[in-house]
């Protein structure tokens, strides 16, 4: 037991020895001076109620972000979600540590141990050593005790293996929310510690027995497969066994296995997260026109969330059969790089579609069902008496359309990263996006807070705006250069994509200078929010960086 021990905490400490680093540092800052220690009013202020604490920008910077960053790491690298494919139906648990001479409830139990012990720990020198000597009176078990459930339960759902492709991400999605939500209650409330400690405790061993189960399966090779469980329409319909077409050309097969492959992810999470999401319209009804509000909120950015995790991402050849590997099979094809490429960009909109047309048969359904329909007219005739029906109608379309193209954008913008082939590139730009997202509320936070950032930021918009279209148009021309003289795309095929991408930005400037009329917002402005919004340069570079990956 005790070697078992040592060879999966060697496991963790040499993959990695830079996040166990700079955790070190940051615990020995927190302990060992009060650098991060913001007192009084600049720490936290409540809510008129009293109930609610909110951090100070500094004390986000300083606290919330960091932590957040080491949770969210320390959670993917417990779970071995940082070395396979979230997608994929097979465990994540890494085949090569099944080969140990050691027993499944100690490749379960070990990283369960570890992960939990790390990130509790964490929490519980956070609390005592920063945010209490702040000034914010936070629990001190009950934090750390639910950060330590959220990683079992998230190492059961990455090493279980599943019968369809992304139904992991969207149960462990699901999991973790309802478990955040019942703690988020729980505290509005007022509940003991005493009762949401006796509440946590329970699901530790739970968990560690279905971690076992998940490791039993994935050791003895199994992996279900429910996919042709939704064949059934067909089989139906058809009183003999259909007979397969040939394909007319390499393209269609191509394209064809894309979807086989990618495209029908995001539609069957969609389908199985919004009707659950749904439900509390009929929680809220008439009465809560906020929870209405909020529910169709969140079923909305579901399809573009999701999207990023759906993403195709390709990898190297596993012999086990995760991820979508780039080998010889693949680059000995007769078809071109730009062939694969407009096969997977077709896929990705036609997902798109397919989940956009869920979102929006299962809206109305719920809405009528539930009797809220008049929450939702109400908050439509306020939007046509400030902005009059035509502009309220174009920008309903506008919002609409927008997430649609954010699905579809969330779906392609990754893909040179993934076709690269380089792991590390994964990695990093997963890392990148992360930090970004967590860093967007502090900095949203202290605009909001500070009137001489806002007026800072106004006055520079001109420059920062410019120099990010700078940079896009730079990058998408070195990008073109590239592609002709590599002849990964023909001139007609370059010329065209440019002329559609300017049609694009000018229809969209348009529809911006319509909608926003008046000597507030300079239309130079809306020029270059129309050319950031429309993708050019990531998804210009995929077929660079597939050319990359079958010629490097």
């Amino acid at each position: 037991m005790r070697s078992a021990a040592l060879a999966i905490a060697r496991e963790f400490t040499l993959r990695h020895r830079w996040g166990f680093t700079g955790l070190a540092g940051y615990v020995l800052l927190m302990v060992t001076t009060d650098l991060l220690i913001i007192t009084g009013e600049r720490a936290a202020r409540m809510d008129a109620s009293g109930d609610l604490v909110v951090f100070a920008p500094q004390f986000a910077a300083t606290v919330v972000v960091p932590v957040s960053l080491f949770v969210y790491y320390f959670l993917a690298a417990f779970s071995f979600g940082l070395s396979g494919d979230l997608a994929a139906r097979e465990s994540l648990y890494p085949s090569r540590l099944y080969t140990l001479p050691v027993t499944t409830a100690a490749l379960a139990g070990w990283p369960m141990f570890f992960g939990t012990a790390t990130l509790a720990g964490l929490v519980l020198t956070v609390i005592r050593f920063v945010v209490r000597p702040s000034g914010v009176n936070l629990p001190l078990i009950s934090p750390a005790l639910l950060v330590a459930v959220a990683v079992a339960w998230t190492q059961v759902l990455m090493w279980m293996p599943y019968g369809l492709r992304g139904l992991r991400v969207a149960i462990a999605t699901s999991l973790l929310v309802s478990l955040s939500v019942a703690v988020a209650i729980a505290a509005d409330r007022h509940v003991a510690e005493s009762v949401v400690v006796a509440w946590l405790v329970p699901q530790l061993p739970l968990a560690f027995l279905l971690a076992r189960f998940a490791v039993a399966r994935g050791r003895r090779g199994e992996v279900p497969d429910w996919r042709g469980w939704f064949s059934w329409p067909a089989r139906l319909t058809s009183s003999r066994p259909p007979e397969r077409a040939h394909f007319t050309s390499a393209t269609r097969a191509q394209l064809w296995l894309e979807w086989r492959q990618n495209g029908v992810s995001l539609p069957i999470w969609v389908a199985m997260l919004v009707p659950v999401e749904l439900l509390f319209l009929f929680i809220a009804g008439t009465s809560n026109a906020s929870l209405v509000v909020y529910t169709l909120l969140g079923a909305l950015i579901t399809p573009p969330f999701m999207a990023a995790f759906t993403a195709p991402r390709v990898r190297s050849p596993s012999p086990f059969g995760g991820g979508t590997g780039l080998g010889a099979f693949l680059t000995t094809r007769p078809i071109t790089s730009g062939e694969i490429i407009a096969a997977k960009l077709t896929t990705a909109a036609r997902s798109t579609l397919a989940a956009w047309l869920v979102v929006l048969t299962l809206i109305p359904i719920a809405l009528t069902l539930s009797e809220t329909w008049p929450v939702v007219t109400e908050r439509a005739r306020g939007l046509g008496e400030f902005a009059g029906v035509p502009r309220a109608i174009v920008f309903a379309l506008l919002v609409l359309a927008g997430l649609v193209a954010s699905t579809w954008k969330q779906l392609v913008q990754s893909l040179y990263v993934g076709l690269s082939g380089r792991e590390w590139m994964l990695k990093a730009s997963a890392c990148v996006t992360l930090t970004l997202l967590l860093g967007l509320e502090p900095f949203i936070a202290w605009v909001r807070e500070s009137a001489e950032v806002r007026v800072a930021i106004w006055n520079g918009l001109r420059w920062i705006l410019g120099g990010l279209v700078a940079v896009k148009l730079t990058a998408a021309a070195w990008i073109a250069v590239r592609l002709d003289r590599g002849r990964l795309l023909s001139d007609r095929v370059l010329v065209a994509g440019a002329i559609c991408w300017v049609v694009t930005v000018l229809a969209l400037y348009g529809l911006l200078a319509w909608l926003v009329s008046g000597p507030l917002v300079p239309q130079y402005y809306l020029m270059l929010l129309a050319v950031l919004s429309v993708p050019l340069a990531r998804v210009s570079a995929a077929p660079l960086a597939l050319a990359w990956n079958r010629h490097g």
